[in-house]
């Protein structure tokens, strides 16, 4: 509980976000200027509008202290609606992906270790504040076993033009088997500044952010977790892969996004320049004392030979330093348009290269990548667009397309579409990889990834649609490469591999709610299909949740609650397997999961601007059968009853 005390009294809390398409114009002056009368004055009430939080694309969202059932979706760690997502048993570690294409695509190389970074916060995921009076926010909620989740935000303004935003986020959960803690600490820091005359507009953050987990392998003998035996509902005599093994994934940003108009007063045509610059430093390390593991009284070397006896350390680091400069032309009647160049430098480095019996494998991989482009975008009345274009000057044959339109018909109904071509380089992990484990060693040279995705999407108040249809060819995955006589030694060998034939993928994502008086139910369906060779890019067919509930007003309307029962089952498949040496998932083909049913009761209430939640999750556990896994090896969470708040403070 020290965490929760600690960060309740220095209130910093997180804030929750209610999406609009387009920022208002505020007029400050009125409110402020008021103070300068002789008499005093009642002060002036500020009203939601002007507590505003803006992207960097300038979508702007405002604070938002009501409850939902989508308020209920999101009441998470990851804090957001985390559909398509299959939570690994412990909070605070990683989520095995159920719906492709959901988190993105970028055509610059990344640093890799993706199954580490769902709560690595990224640069455009970053909200900068622009209030009227000061606005706190607390997140808490319980974890599993000793440990809690927090998070904590405080937003200020010294003036109309210049806000600050301050925020934590901690979380401990010890979990229930064997070396399985979790530890996270995510530390965020924005500014924005805009002149009187919005001249010129700045936005800046610096995020430090650490990802610490204990890593078990999953359990080694399955069957003791599957036939229900009474004597491992203590879940700690199961027993695991490894007891002394650690991964942490540790990074610092520090980003400006600032833009100067040229000509002094706006007018029909405007004349700005744009410059945005972006330093991040990165590495991930895997540690572990005791290489050989003990299954069924035998020694187990699950990742094969090692160079060291013990004591193992595999660390990888990473730098990288951004900078795009553009020139823009806007007229209020055409809208804007943009010339933009970037240039990317990064190093992806170990301290010694490795010289093998078969190979030599470098210690560095660094890259230089200057890339020119256009972009054009068209906002007016209900219509919302962008065209933009951008290609490499250097080697590397980077290039994207990406073309959007959003229509809104009226406040409750919008239709968008997005059409993206995309030659994307593959991340550094794919193409160059050192460990202290004989076959975790390699460099390659893939070529690029070429996807083609269209999507379309309608959100109506009758029903919401999204439709994606995406094209990859040299698709990048990691492999099992585990030969027979290995699999029988109970090993666990995986490789970078790259698939040169064409897949193509097709979902369809129908949400509906039905409400019938006081009660409801809320419906979210994802069709799935994959044409493809091979057993490449696996994902169930179908994936549902259905949340029945009520809602009601109590004590004079004092007190709104809302209590129902939530479903979420996904059809069986094989599952991608979790790798913690190279902190990345991998395509296997011998182990199917799915086909069961998660069931949570919850009660949740909000009293003024606090919202408190309480949840007995997966309560169908208590009798059903133990076939529920979240990844071949691991099993999904146990029955758990988790209680939590969200409280909002305005001065």
């Amino acid at each position: 509980m020290r965490i929760f005390f600690s960060l309740f009294c220095l209130a910093f809390p997180i804030l929750l976000f209610s999406q609009v398409n387009s920022a208002k114009e505020i007029d400050y002056n009125s409110k402020y200027n008021s103070s300068d009368s002789i008499k005093k004055k009642k002060a002036p009430e500020a009203t939601i509008d002007l507590y505003q939080f803006i992207s960097l694309e300038r979508d702007t969202t405002y604070i938002d202290t009501t409850q939902s059932i989508r308020k209920e979706h999101g009441f998470n760690y990851l804090r957001k609606d985390n559909f398509g997502l299959l939570s690994f048993t412990n909070e605070g570690q990683t989520y095995n992906t159920l719906q492709y294409g959901m988190n993105g695509f970028s055509p610059y190389p990344g640093f890799g270790f993706t199954a580490k970074q769902f709560n690595f916060s990224k640069a455009e995921e970053i909200k900068y504040a622009n209030v009227a009076s000061p606005v706190t926010e607390l997140y808490f909620k319980t974890t599993i076993q000793r440990g809690q989740s927090a998070d904590s935000y405080f937003a200020i303004n010294t003036s109309p033009r210049l806000n600050f935003s301050i925020a934590y986020r901690a979380l401990r959960s010890e979990g229930r088997y064997i070396n399985h803690e979790a530890r996270t600490g995510n530390f965020r820091f924005t500014t924005s500044y805009n002149t009187k005359d919005g001249r010129y507009v700045a936005n800046a953050h610096y995020v430090a952010q650490k990802i610490q987990n204990e890593e078990n392998g999953g359990i080694s003998n399955v069957i003791d977790f599957e036939n229900g035996d009474p004597s491992f509902d203590n879940r700690a005599r199961l027993g695991v892969y490894f007891e002394d093994a650690k991964s942490v994934l540790k990074g610092k940003r520090f980003f400006v996004d600032q833009t100067f108009r040229i000509n002094p007063k706006k007018g029909g045509n405007n004349l700005y320049v744009t410059e945005q610059f972006n330093y991040e430093d990165i590495y991930f390390d895997f540690t572990q004392q005791t290489i050989p593991s003990i299954v069924g009284g035998k020694q187990v070397f699950r990742y094969g030979e090692s160079f060291v006896t013990g004591g193992l350390n595999d660390e990888t680091k990473y730098n990288k330093m951004y900078n795009k400069v553009g020139l823009v032309y806007e007229n209020t009647t055409l809208g804007a348009f943009t010339f933009f160049a970037d240039d990317l430098r990064s190093n992806y480095y170990y301290n010694n290269i490795l010289y093998l019996d078969t190979e030599t494998v470098p210690n560095l991989l660094s890259q230089t990548i200057n890339t020119v482009g256009g972009q054009y975008n068209y906002r007016k009345d209900k219509w919302k667009g962008k065209f933009s274009y951008s290609k490499s000057l250097t080697d590397q044959n980077l290039s994207n397309l990406d073309v959007s339109a959003v229509y809104d018909i009226n406040d409750e109904n919008q239709i968008s579409f997005r059409y993206q071509n995309m030659n994307k380089l593959p991340n550094n992990n794919y193409n160059l990889y050192q460990s202290s484990y004989t076959k975790y060693n390699w460099s390659n040279d893939f070529v690029n990834e070429k996807i083609n995705a269209i999507s379309v999407n309608a959100d109506t108040k009758w029903v919401s649609l999204s439709l994606l249809l995406n094209s990859i060819n040299d698709h990048l995955y990691f492999a099992d490469v585990t030969t027979d006589d290995e699999r029988i030694e109970s090993m666990q060998i995986v490789a970078p591999a790259q698939y040169g034939k064409a897949i193509n993928y097709a979902s369809l994502k129908v949400g509906k709610e039905f409400v019938f008086g006081k009660w409801a139910l809320d419906n979210t369906l994802l069709f799935q299909k994959v044409d493809q060779s091979e057993a490449i890019l696996n994902v169930p067919e179908f994936v549902t949740r259905n949340t029945f509930y009520f809602s009601d007003y109590m004590f004079d309307k004092k007190l709104f609650f809302q209590t129902g029962v939530e479903l979420n089952y996904f059809t069986s498949y094989k599952s991608d397997n979790y790798n913690p040496l190279i902190g990345e998932f991998f395509t296997q083909n011998q182990t199917t999961i799915g086909n069961y049913p998660l069931l949570d009761f919850f009660i949740n209430a909000r009293i003024q601007r606090t919202r408190v939640y309480l949840k007995a999750e997966h309560f169908n556990s208590l009798f059903s059968k133990n076939n529920y896994f979240s990844a071949p090896d691991y099993p999904y969470r146990d029955f758990l009853i988790r209680f939590g708040l969200v409280w909002n403070f305005f001065n």
